[in-house]
């Protein structure tokens, strides 16, 4: 559905969310531990500015939900936080990144090293479709230098147990990956994340092609991995982010427009502009 008003009606409420999320980090940052801080984060296809000054801060061992119409920027965002971005060609990106007090954009930083500890899993399932199930969560351990056989398949059962496959495949290791079902894929992907222990697990709207089955599984273990892991997905999907995540950032056309609790974003947001999209009134 079409907004009601023009666009343009909508700057001074992007510019006054800008300075009351600016004051509400402020009060925050005192009694919060953070994994990762944004700090004016800009992403670029060629001329094109798709998200502008984003600063936010997440928190540790939670899962933060990035919730926006189609295009607002939520997966170059996410995208930005382990470098993938730039893989695009004509993308690029500037700002800060901090992991743990490390910019990730500092020019001394491989960005090789940094996507083994902030994991990614896309929207589609991905399995490598020449690998068994077995080989397909081993392929990142192998890639970076592990030989030790035993380490290996303690990791990958270790790995497929997280991802909640284990049970299923347990039997069938051999058996291509691709032979699995949609939601099968999908959480043989998650594995495959898992296995090389990131810190941060981005996710890029991992239910889009699952069916409700297969969706209440990945959201499980969402909410299974957040004790020792810091998630941060984007989903298209409103009860999804109410259900799994325990802080939401609503974006619109580039801008983060408000950030804060679950909760209080979905019960009761500050900005107009969330709350006409929470209540479906554009989207």
């Amino acid at each position: 559905m079409a907004i009601e008003e023009p666009i343009e009606a909508d700057e001074a409420i992007i510019e006054g969310a800008r300075e009351s999320i600016s004051e509400t980090k402020k009060v925050q940052e005192s009694t919060q531990k953070y994994k990762v801080r944004i700090e004016k984060v800009n992403g670029w296809y060629g001329a094109k500015r798709a998200i502008k000054d984003v600063t936010l801060n997440v928190k540790e061992k939670a899962v933060t939900a990035f919730i926006g119409p189609s295009g607002c920027g939520k997966t170059t965002l996410l995208r930005c936080l382990n470098r993938m971005h730039e893989m695009t060609p004509g993308a690029r990106a500037d700002g800060r990144v901090v992991v743990d007090g490390i910019d990730i954009y500092d020019k001394s930083i491989d960005p090789v090293i940094i996507r083994r500890r902030i994991g990614m899993v896309f929207q589609k399932p991905n399995p490598f479709p020449t690998m068994s199930i077995f080989d397909n969560v081993a392929a990142g351990l192998r890639l970076n230098g592990m030989n030790n056989k035993t380490i290996i398949r303690e990791i990958v059962e270790d790995s497929l147990k997280d991802a909640a496959l284990w049970d299923e495949v347990k039997n069938e290791l051999e058996k291509p990956g691709m032979s699995l079902s949609g939601g099968q894929q999908q959480r043989l992907c998650n594995a495959r994340a898992l296995a090389m222990q990131p810190e941060v697990l981005l996710m890029d709207e991992p239910t889009s092609s699952l069916d409700p089955i297969g969706s209440s599984k990945i959201e499980e273990l969402v909410r299974a991995l957040k004790d020792s892991v810091t998630i941060i997905i984007v989903t298209h999907n409103m009860q999804q982010a109410a259900r799994v995540s325990d802080f939401t950032a609503f974006m619109y056309l580039g801008d983060l427009i408000e950030y804060g609790s679950t909760n209080q974003i979905f019960m009761n947001p500050e900005k107009e502009l969330t709350e006409r999209y929470i209540s479906g009134k554009f989207g």
